[in-house]
This record gives structure tokens, sequence and C-alpha cells, in this order.
């Protein structure tokens, strides 16, 4: 080989090797600061909001609304988050209507500290009179049932959510 392909092929690998050191620096960066959750205003987050569901009929007004197991979650049944199992289990977490973040970071509404749980991991929120569950592309996944989330879902009464190694349901 010629002098010059040795130093072209000495200098390709040395520009190999930072790519992969600030690919590294990248990672942990991410993981150990997170990635910003940008908070859209009311207005805008509902008409961003996903329209993977339509809206349930509204019940008839001599009718007062009950309570399905497995049926959807909506804001008169449901009054809490209860954690199943993982470190936390047993933790009841008193929902509101707003959105409550699930994650490793101390902003977080719920703090799960565990390795397979990403800094901002899901979001659970409020839509209309049912309760949502939204991945925030967290690295390990979101799963409601055993399925993992990929878009928007709503969440059923009693329907299993795994967040890293905790898995947690709502409850009326």
């Amino acid at each position: 080989m010629s002098e010059l392909t040795l130093l072209l092929l000495r200098i390709g690998f040395l520009v190999l090797m930072w790519f992969f050191v600030f690919a590294v620096v990248y990672s942990l960066r991410a993981d150990l600061f997170g990635v910003r959750v940008r908070k859209l205003p009311q207005a805008e987050a509902a008409a961003s909001a996903p329209a993977a569901k339509p809206a349930p009929a509204p019940a008839k007004p001599s009718a007062a609304p009950r309570s399905r197991p497995g049926g959807p979650a909506t804001t008169s049944t449901v009054a809490k988050l209860v954690i199943t199992s993982g470190p936390k289990a047993g933790l009841e977490v008193p929902l509101g209507s707003e959105p409550m973040s699930i994650g490793r970071s101390s902003e977080s509404g719920l703090v799960i500290r565990d390795d397979y749980t990403s800094s901002h991991h899901a979001r659970l929120l409020l839509w209309g009179d049912q309760w949502m569950l939204q991945d925030l592309d967290s690295t390990n996944g979101t799963f409601l049932n055993g399925e993992r989330v990929g878009a928007p879902v709503a969440v059923s009464i009693g329907a299993p959510i795994k967040v890293g190694a905790t898995t947690f349901e709502l409850r009326a």
C-alpha cells in the first residue's frame, strides 16, 4: 500500500472513532438530563389531540353514569392510579384533570426509579371524558394490556399499564 492510502485510512479511522465518542456522549446526555417536553397551551393541545377514537355519545340526562369493569375510564369513575407491582407496589396516586407524567425525572407526577424507565417515559391525560395513555418515545416502551403503545390510546378501568418494571392500573 502506498503512504497516501495508509494516511487516508488512518484519518478515516480517526473520524470514525470521534463519531463514536460523540454518539456515546449524546446518548449519555439524553439519558441523564432527559428530553425537553414542550407543554402546549389548551387550544393547541385540543387541536393536535389524536383522533384515534371518537368521543362516546353523551348519556341520557335521566340515566346516572355507571361504572363497567373494563369499560372506558371516565372522570366520574376514576379517582386514583394504583401501583400493583414494582418498587412502589401499593402506592395510590390521586388523579385530577391535569395530565400526569410518568418517568424517572423528579419533574414527573409519578416518579419511577428503575433502569428500564426513561426520564420522561409516558403521560396519562384526560381527553374529553376518557383517560388516554401516551408513550413519550421511551426506549423500552409503554404497555397497555400487554400491547406496546404507539399512539395515544384509551385506558380502561383495571387494565394493566406497564412502564419499565412497574405495573399500575386505574381504579374507581
